[in-house]
């Protein structure tokens, strides 16, 4: 491989990045990262490890609305980095307001893995929490991020100013294996809003979800959960085509049906990030909001 000035400017400029976000987290001493195994925590992970050592540890909220799949990456991910890895039980499917599934769903979840993170720091040997917000998130519908200002949770990469695409470059300069990790929001932000989240539904996603992906390959798509238990498959445009053939659409309509699916819909709009969000000035919160 033919390394030119470009990619030697790009290298050191990542170098630097990383020196200075290692340098930023060492100065806040022993920390828990909130740790999904996705890119963005990976990342911070990383950092922490390279900083702090066997002083940090790495928090992942297990409960109904995260796959199997996406906690088995974070298992292996933190054995990778070797971070100090905690699995904390979160209880949010007990709270009311998180089932109710109003637009502000999402801080009660990060309410509760915060509230508990909190109270074992003293037995983590550590003294505070960070996440692994990055600047791109703060343009995004994102009531988590509240949650995270009031338990006092800090966001390296935003204090640094660093967007999607440099955590990206962070994760190869460090070659971290969920590099180029599609995004995989929880489970229930695949429920539409107003109708309430349960074990039940998140499980049937997931199922639905997972039959999908074997069925295609496709590694970005979401199975959505509308009212009167409709199911909305969004896949890539590209790859719309393949639902057109007579055995796919039909295995996967048999599937989903006896998931508990009482309709199943293919949206031609395809594949986007956050576009349940759309219905959010009509669910109780006034004012539009930018689609994650």
């Amino acid at each position: 491989m033919t390394f030119t000035s470009a990619n030697s400017n790009t290298l050191d400029a990542t170098t630097t990045l990383a020196q200075n976000l290692v340098e930023h987290v060492r100065a806040y001493g022993p920390v828990a990262v909130a740790f999904s195994g996705g890119v963005d925590s990976a990342v911070v992970a990383k950092a922490a490890v390279e900083a702090l050592g066997d002083k940090t540890v790495a928090v992942t909220a297990v409960s109904h609305s995260l796959a199997n799949s996406e906690l088995e990456i974070a298992r292996r991910e933190a054995t990778s980095i070797g971070i100090r890895h905690v699995e904390v039980e979160t209880n949010e499917f007990d709270r009311p307001e998180y089932r109710a599934n109003a637009g502000n769903r999402c801080f009660f979840c990060k309410d509760t893995l915060y509230r508990m993170t909190a109270l074992k720091l003293s037995e983590l040997d550590v003294s505070g929490i960070i996440n692994g917000a990055n600047t791109d998130d703060l343009g995004d519908h994102r009531p988590g991020m509240t949650a995270a200002e009031e338990h006092h949770v800090r966001s390296p990469l935003i204090e640094l100013g660093i967007n999607k695409s440099q955590v990206r470059q962070l994760a190869q300069f460090w070659n971290l294996s969920v590099a180029e990790k599609p995004a995989s929001p929880c489970l229930s932000s695949r429920i539409a809003y107003g109708v309430e989240v349960t074990e039940e539904r998140v499980r049937r996603i997931e199922l639905a979800e997972a039959f999908i992906r074997d069925q295609t390959g496709l590694k970005e798509l979401r199975v959505r959960c509308e009212a009167n238990e409709l199911a909305r498959i969004e896949v890539p445009v590209e790859s719309l085509s393949q639902f057109a053939s007579g055995d796919l659409r039909g295995a996967v309509a048999t599937r989903l049906n006896a998931l508990g699916f009482r309709r199943v819909t293919l949206d031609l709009d395809g594949f986007r990030s956050g576009s349940l969000n759309d219905a959010l000035p009509v669910v109780r919160l006034g004012g539009r909001t930018k689609k994650n």
